[in-house]
């Protein structure tokens, strides 16, 4: 089978790999059906990484699928069933699993051969970019099969913007500023509407993405290279926001600056190379609560039914499908900033 395979110094290469054998009784063989191009992907491949990555293994860990064959030890699930795959299998016995915080499994970053990082399937271990991949019976999730691909392989992000949504409590009548449309920032955007924000403002560069914020549910679009995103807010809503969401990176600060006192600041988006200086002063006098949110494990029960609710446009998030022959001119687009969410269906591999 033909696989997108990480070979290190950003190079990225299909190549004929061998299908995977079933040698566990806990695991399961997923034929892939779709899987999504993650922003973490474009930081391992970047010179030098943003991003660590196991090399010669195949990347992909956004992704859907049908179940093929399964370990005789695996319950509950049968062949040919539709599936959500959770890419960080927690083992759900160790200390961190059972007090609630399934994201830290002990086991899942002591299996990882880099520190500091959970053993994610499609990062330290094979992935989706791919026709056939192994995973272990807790990282399934069914799925009803009317979702469609495209659809079902946004369950990783939308798992992680779930979790964070949960942490701010935003409540009807709330204003949001949400700094980023990308995917995850559409994504908050959509959320934060259904919760009941009743202003939403969206600070994006890019034109065609502001566009799919309003989309999604954004009163208002900022191009901060052209509006002060301080004065817009001051402007549509008074004192500042109730909550802003950080979903770029490095723009911690603005965050901060951007709540009005006993506001909430979500940091969501993930740059570490980036170490921005807080503002400390303006944070406690302000009383500013900060919540950081990573994976969200815990999420996915909620994300299956939101998905299968379809009350949600997550449509708009996905702004191209192509085949696994054609990844690299997804990778490119997203590089261009040409692309929103790129979902790569595997059939030709």
């Amino acid at each position: 089978m033909k696989a997108a395979v990480f070979e290190g110094n950003g190079k990225l290469t299909i190549k004929d790999v061998s299908e995977p054998k079933l040698t566990k009784a806990t695991d399961a063989l997923i034929r892939v059906k779709g899987v999504g191009i993650c922003g973490t992907d474009l930081h391992i491949l970047q010179v030098p990484p943003a991003h660590p990555a196991k090399l010669n293994n195949i990347l992909g860990h956004e992704f859907t699928g049908e179940i093929v064959e399964l370990g005789s030890e695996v319950q509950g699930f049968s062949v040919g069933e539709r599936v959500l795959i959770d890419p960080h299998p927690g083992c759900g016995v160790c200390d961190e699993c059972r007090r609630g915080y399934p994201d830290n499994c002990i086991p899942l970053y002591e299996e990882c051969e880099e520190p500091g990082h959970p053993n994610t399937i499609g990062i330290f271990s094979p992935g989706a970019y791919t026709k056939y991949v192994i995973v272990p019976r807790q990282s399934l999730y069914k799925i009803d099969p009317k979702v469609p691909v495209k659809i079902a392989a946004l369950a990783e992000p939308l798992s992680c913007v779930v979790n964070a949504t949960e942490k701010l409590k935003v409540t009807p009548g709330q204003y949001v500023v949400i700094l980023g449309a990308g995917p995850i920032g559409l994504l908050f955007t959509m959320l934060m509407k259904a919760n009941g924000a009743s202003k939403i403002i969206v600070s994006e560069p890019a034109k065609f993405r502001r566009e799919a914020a309003i989309g999604c549910g954004a009163d208002i679009v900022v191009d901060p290279k052209q509006e002060d995103i301080s004065e817009v807010v001051a402007r549509e809503m008074g004192k500042g926001a109730d909550v802003c969401i950080e979903a770029v990176g490095p723009l911690l600060p603005l965050a901060i600056m951007l709540v009005r006192a006993g506001g909430k600041v979500l940091q969501f988006g993930h740059d570490e190379t980036v170490k921005p200086a807080i503002p400390v002063g303006v944070m406690l006098k302000k009383e500013v609560e900060i919540y950081g949110a990573f994976i969200g494990k815990q999420s996915f029960e909620k994300t299956v039914r939101i998905m299968e609710s379809g009350k949600l446009p997550l449509e708009k998030v996905v702004s191209h499908t192509l085949p696994l022959s054609r990844i690299h001119e997804g990778i490119d687009k997203l590089r261009k900033g040409e692309g929103l969410k790129i979902i790569i269906m595997p059939e030709d591999a």
